[in-house]
């Protein structure tokens, strides 16, 4: 199956602290770095890595960082033709704090902005060629339903990572092959009140929650919620893990593999990419996760 990606293309500025501020609070920080990101491109990148056919859609700016994620789009086999570049706006930027083995993120979105309903119009013809899209927060949310929309109307598999966290109507639910939201963004989406197991058996085979170090569940045909457990791992940098869960998941269900396979696969993926530092560089080959589930 061919996949695709409409979502953030971001320059990840990423400082490394002993742990982070508080409110008001300046630290030293030990360095400095920066890294492609964007939660689109990080989950074009992580299916590319293991090994999928995928194009990345979205918008860059026409400066420096733009140029330099594009080519690192391209190196590790992301399809980037049809990714437009906006004069005048910079491409966007995340400012992440990395320390105590977790990470804070401020995201300025840039000419992610700039990935409206029009520049869907003109890809539109483009995402027919492929069989599952992957969607996130990072881009208009306008947007994400214009395009959840048409490919309910084609037929399209859809994978929302409902994240930054956000609402999502109903009708757009309904429409989504798999809704993978964390914990929080569940409670944002349906509310709270109910629990982690009543949530997902009302979506059988739809609702998939992940759940950090305790790892990801989803509620079967059969009515009983499976929970994969999370790989126990030595960790660097959080950053992009859910990213990498999923692209992996994505790729995985392309694949043909059933829901306990998939997600095992994708657990065991983002678990390796904790133990690199840096979103994209730190996500596995598929030689490496498969290595993993053999050890």
């Amino acid at each position: 199956m061919k996949l695709a990606v409409v979502g953030s293309i971001n320059m990840d500025m990423t400082v490394t602290a002993e742990r982070i501020p508080q409110k008001g609070e300046t630290l030293h920080g030990d360095s400095i770095s920066y890294i492609p990101g964007g939660k689109g491109a990080n989950q074009a990148v992580a299916m590319a890595k293991l090994g999928a056919e995928v194009e990345m859609f979205g918008c860059i700016g026409d400066d420096e960082n733009g140029q330099r994620l594009m080519e690192n789009l391209r190196q590790v086999g992301v399809k980037t033709e049809h990714i437009k570049t906006i004069k005048g706006v910079p491409t966007g930027i995340a400012m992440i704090t990395v320390a105590e083995n977790d990470n804070t993120i401020v995201v300025v979105p840039g000419a992610n902005g700039e990935v409206d309903c029009t520049y869907i119009d003109e890809i539109k013809p483009y995402l027919e060629a492929y069989d599952m899209v992957v969607l996130q927060h990072e881009i208009p949310l306008k947007t994400v339903h214009y395009v959840v929309e048409f490919c309910a109307e084609k037929k399209i598999q859809v994978v929302l990572n409902p994240a930054p966290a956000a609402e999502v109507p109903m009708e757009i639910f309904e429409k989504v092959t798999y809704l993978t939201p964390n914990e929080h963004e569940a409670v944002l989406i349906f509310g709270e009140g109910k629990s982690t197991e009543e949530i997902l058996k009302a979506y059988p085979e739809k609702l998939i929650i992940t759940q950090g170090s305790r790892g990801v569940s989803v509620c079967e045909k059969s009515g009983e919620v499976l929970t994969v457990p999370a790989r126990p791992a030595k960790v660097a940098d959080t950053t992009g893990a859910g990213d990498t869960l999923n692209g992996a998941f994505a790729v995985r269900r392309a694949a043909g593999d059933d829901l306990k396979r998939a997600l095992t696969y994708a657990n065991t993926a983002a678990s390796l990419s904790t133990e690199k530092f840096g979103a994209q560089s730190g996500m596995p080959t598929a030689k490496e996760v498969e290595g993993a589930l053999k050890g």
